[in-house]
C-alpha cells in the first residue's frame, strides 16, 4: 500500500488520521499529559468569572509584552467561551504564536512524511516491538476498530498517536475545539501567526527516536488509554482554575510511575524548553504584544517556561 493510499484510506475510515495528523504532534503522546482530555468536562461552566485565575502569564520588559496561555488541545464546543481574562489578552495582542502552525499540515511533504512514519515493502511493526506489546497492539486495535491492515505499517510513534486519537474522539472530543484551533482560526488574515517551533520539526523528533524509545512510547500509551478519562480529569480541572502547582504535581506524578519515561519526557519537555524561551526571549526584546500559546506542561514546574523567565529576570504575573 503506497503512503498515499493509505492516507486516504485513513481519511475515510473514521477521519482519524484528521485527528491524528491536524494538530501539535508532541502533546498528545502521552496520555497523561493530554491537558484537557478529559472524558467528563461538565464541571467546566460555558462562561467563567473574570476573577477567576486562568493558565494565563503576563510577561513584561521594557519593550514588549508577551502572554503564555497554556493550551488544551482537545475539547468540546460547549466549553467556550473560555475566561474573559484569556480573551482581552489575546484581543490586545498584534501576533498570535503557537508551538506550529496546525493549518499548515498541507504543507508537509508526503514523501517525508511516509519515510518517517509508515513501514515500507514486507516491514512491520511486529518486527520493531516485543511479543506483549503487540498483544496489546493487537487488543486496543480490536476495540477501538481499527483495521489490521493500517496497524502493521504505522512506526510506534505514530501508533501511539492513532489510539489516542481514536480514543478522545470515541470519548465524543474534537482538535476543531482545542484552544490552538480555536486562536488559529481567528487569527487568520487578523493577526501574523508566528511560530515556537514548526510541524517539521515535532515530526522529526518523534521519528528521530529509536526503535526502543518508540516502544516505550506505545507501551505507555497502551497501558494508560483505559484510565484516560480519569487521569486526565484532574488535569482539565487544574488547568481551569490555574493551578499551576496541582498541574506539576500531576505531571510529576505522571512521569515517576514509569522510570523509562522520564528521559523522554526530558526530551519532550525540559530540552524544548530552552529553546522556546530563547525565542520568547526575542519577542520580550522586540516591539510589539505577543500572545504565546504552548502546551500547559511547558510552563510549570522548576524547568518550566514560567519560572525559567522569572530566573532571568523577568517579571511575570499570572492573571
Amino acid at each position: 500500500m503506497t503512503a498515499k493510499r493509505f492516507l486516504l484510506k485513513l481519511s475515510q475510515s473514521r477521519q482519524w488520521i484528521a485527528h491524528t495528523v491536524r494538530m501539535p504532534i508532541i502533546p498528545l503522546i502521552i496520555p497523561l499529559i493530554l491537558l484537557g482530555l478529559s472524558g467528563s468536562l461538565a464541571f467546566i461552566q460555558p462562561a467563567l468569572s473574570y476573577n477567576q485565575k486562568s493558565f494565563l502569564w503576563k510577561v513584561q520588559s521594557d519593550f514588549s509584552i508577551v502572554y503564555l496561555l497554556g493550551s488544551i488541545h482537545f475539547l468540546k464546543e460547549d466549553v467556550y467561551p473560555l475566561n474573559q481574562t484569556i480573551e482581552n489578552a489575546y484581543e490586545s495582542s498584534d501576533k498570535l504564536v503557537v508551538e506550529a502552525n496546525i493549518n499548515e499540515i498541507g504543507n508537509l511533504n508526503l514523501k517525508v512524511l511516509s519515510d518517517r512514519a509508515f513501514y515500507k515493502n514486507d516491514d512491520h511493526i511486529e518486527k520493531h516491538v516485543s511479543p506483549e506489546t503487540y498483544r496489546l497492539i493487537k487488543k486496543e486495535s480490536k476495540t477501538l476498530s481499527m483495521p489490521a491492515e493500517l496497524i502493521r505499517i504505522q512506526k510506534p510513534w505514530l501508533l501511539a498517536l492513532s489510539f489516542q486519537a481514536m480514543e478522545l474522539v470515541r470519548l465524543g472530543y474534537a482538535p476543531q475545539h482545542g484552544v490552538d484551533y480555536h486562536f488559529l482560526t481567528r487569527a487568520q488574515g487578523k493577526k501574523k501567526i508566528l511560530e515556537l517551533e514548526s510541524l517539521d520539526e515535532q515530526l522529526s523528533l518523534l521519528s528521530g527516536f529509536s526503535d526502543r524509545e518508540q516502544e516505550q512510547f506505545l507501551l505507555y500509551t497502551l497501558k494508560t488509554l483505559s484510565s484516560m478519562d480519569s487521569q486526565v480529569e484532574s488535569m482539565v480541572r487544574a488547568w481551569t482554575s490555574g493551578d499551576a502547582q496541582a498541574m506539576e504535581s500531576i505531571m510529576s506524578d505522571a512521569a515517576l510511575q514509569d522510570a523509562s519515561i522520564a528521559p523522554i519526557f526530558r526530551k519532550l519537555f525540559d530540552q524544548r524548553n530552552l529553546k522556546m524561551i530563547s525565542t520568547i526571549e526575542g519577542y520580550l526584546n522586540s516591539s510589539g504584544r505577543y500572545f504565546v500559546i504552548v502546551g500547559a506542561g511547558h510552563l510549570v514546574g522548576t524547568r518550566g517556561i514560567v519560572e525559567m523567565l522569572k530566573s532571568k529576570g523577568y517579571v511575570v504575573e499570572q492573571l
